[in-house]
């Protein structure tokens, strides 16, 4: 046992247990406590520019606010927004705002998004029920120190638009409080990691930390293929990460001491074996749902015997659902939460059916009121009268270059049933419009060791086709029917890679089964049909 992380892994317990105890208390009453949430939300922030604007001191209840206040994306807060970065006060919530944390999706343009006091307090109380969750069902987690994946910044050309800062210093600091301390404590990478932005330099010093971690017992990343990265590197550079164990390396941002005997003990393991490499990794905590689910079963096989937790929802605005045993139920003590049904009726979270998909609205200590966050989720049971849920897709993510709006949900499940007839389970697909001007057309690209069977585009194009916009596009020769380039391996690698070039964080890189890029070929070469 580590006595330092194992000190602070339990004063961080000690600390999380109550809010724990109220998360389970509050299980059973879901619209007392949004209802009680959303009213601190109003009442604090009537005197506001945002406030006053919607009519605050007249609102008392859910019903008032649905009325008063529309929902909106991140473009019709962008004026609120600017008007923070330009140094104005009590514009969306009355709390001073500490900085505006970057975020953007895989396709998206950067978005700003403002940290209070009051929303960093909001996701420790999901973490706390959270990290109490796990600590409890295996204390060896405790024991030893954590691997939280740090991720490098991209660049920040926008910054000098702002007088307020941007993005956090270090990735723990989403936290604040006793809770950054504690966490930090208890790591088993430096936070200066993440100011490295040489993507070579990045990987080597992970490596390097990780393999001095001896005791480590958890890893938490987002997307599971970035530990089959860590672990492709790690064995295509054993022998060099073994000298720089050995020797110590320096760098200007940061330095990893020389550990000979660590070194000589991993001489004799090799790097073939990852838990004997990590003999006391216990957990690893990523994402699990959509097109994240291909790459489990490849971590499992790296590390059988551990126990492999898939995420709650989580995004930079909010943080949405938490993974408590076999169920992830909505973070009810954090922020209030809305939903959008397929008819567009817009229900509360203690209004939701078992089965039915929604798309998310929420409502935060950081100013974001009715945001239409659009995440689309679906409701896959109950943690006592809490809603669990599971990620579906992005509902803003729509493909229209042509007219043929394809969205991301509906590719998703024209993929599923293809990959299901043909009996496939690939490591990595992604739908794309490429090829030339005169004759643009959809690509597929997926991964896959072997050749794909001939039909595979055929079906494809079938699917696609239930989409009239998409058909219509196809029979006017707009599009040419969907190609299919097959990657015989590292796709996910040369995904993260190109928008890491596009100016992307690792940490913000999400897996989707439909891409707005148009460029995929240039990195993953010329698509043709199978």
């Amino acid at each position: 046992m580590s006595a330092g992380p194992a000190i602070a892994n339990n004063l961080w317990l000690a600390a999380s247990l109550p809010e724990w105890l109220r998360f389970r208390h509050s299980a059973t009453r879901v619209e007392a406590t949004q209802r009680q949430l959303l009213s601190r939300y109003v009442r604090d922030n009537a005197a506001t520019d945002f406030g006053r604007d919607h009519g605050f001191s007249q609102i008392g209840s859910w019903e008032d606010f649905a009325e008063k206040v529309p929902v909106r994306p991140y473009e019709e807060f962008e004026p609120w927004i600017g008007h923070i970065a330009g140094g104005e006060r009590n514009v969306l919530t009355a709390e001073p705002v500490k900085l505006l944390e970057p975020s953007s999706g895989s396709s998206g343009a950067e978005k700003w998004i403002p940290y209070t006091s009051g929303l960093q307090a909001e996701f420790r109380r999901a973490v706390a029920v959270w990290i109490s969750s796990v600590f409890l069902r295996i204390p060896a987690l405790k024991a030893g120190r954590a691997y939280w994946s740090l991720t490098p910044p991209a660049q920040r050309d926008r910054a000098k638009e702002s007088s307020v800062p941007i993005g956090f210093d270090e990735d723990s600091a989403y936290l604040g409080g006793l809770a950054q301390h504690l966490v930090n404590l208890a790591l088993a990478t430096p936070p200066q990691l993440r100011g490295v932005t040489d993507m070579d330099m990045f990987w080597r010093l992970t490596l390097l930390s990780l393999l001095k971690c001896r005791d480590l017992r958890l890893i938490s990343v987002w997307h599971p293929s970035f530990i089959l990265l860590l672990l492709r590197y790690l064995r295509n550079n054993w022998s060099n990460l073994l000298e720089d164990l050995a020797s110590g390396l320096s760098t200007p941002t940061l330095s990893i001491a020389s550990d000979k005997p660590r070194s000589r003990e991993l001489a004799r393991l090799g790097p073939d074996n990852a838990s004997s490499v990590w003999p006391n990794l216990a957990m690893i905590s990523c994402w699990g749902d959509a097109h994240a689910a291909n790459y489990l079963p490849d971590v499992r096989a790296e590390f059988p015997g551990v126990s492999l937790q898939p995420k709650g929802i989580v995004a930079t605005e909010a943080f949405i659902t938490l993974p408590i045993a076999h169920h992830r139920p909505l973070a009810i003590r954090s922020h209030f939460f809305e939903f959008q049904d397929e008819d567009g009726n817009v229900l509360p979270a203690w209004s939701l059916k078992d089965k039915c998909a929604y798309t998310l609205i929420v409502t935060t200590g950081g100013g974001l009121y009715r945001y239409a966050l659009r995440d689309q989720v679906e409701v896959t049971g109950f943690y006592a009268d809490i809603p669990s849920l599971r990620f579906i897709g992005k509902a803003d993510n729509v493909s229209d270059h042509c007219g043929e709006k394809l969205n991301e949900a509906f590719v998703a499940t024209c993929l599923e049933a293809v990959f299901k007839q043909f009996g496939l389970k690939p490591r990595f697909a992604m739908l794309a419009l490429d090829g030339p001007k005169s004759s643009p057309g959809y690509s597929l690209y997926i991964e896959s060791p072997v050749e794909l069977p001939k039909q595979l585009a055929t079906e494809l194009e079938e699917q696609l086709r239930h989409s009239h916009h998409y058909e219509l596009c196809i029979r006017l020769g707009q599009l040419q029917p969907v190609r299919v380039n097959r990657i015989a391996g590292n796709a996910y690698e040369i995904y993260t890679g190109a928008l890491v070039k596009h100016g992307m964080r690792l940490g913000d890189i999400k897996p989707t089964p439909l891409s707005r890029y148009t460029d995929w070929s240039d990195y993953f070469g010329m698509p043709g049909t199978t």
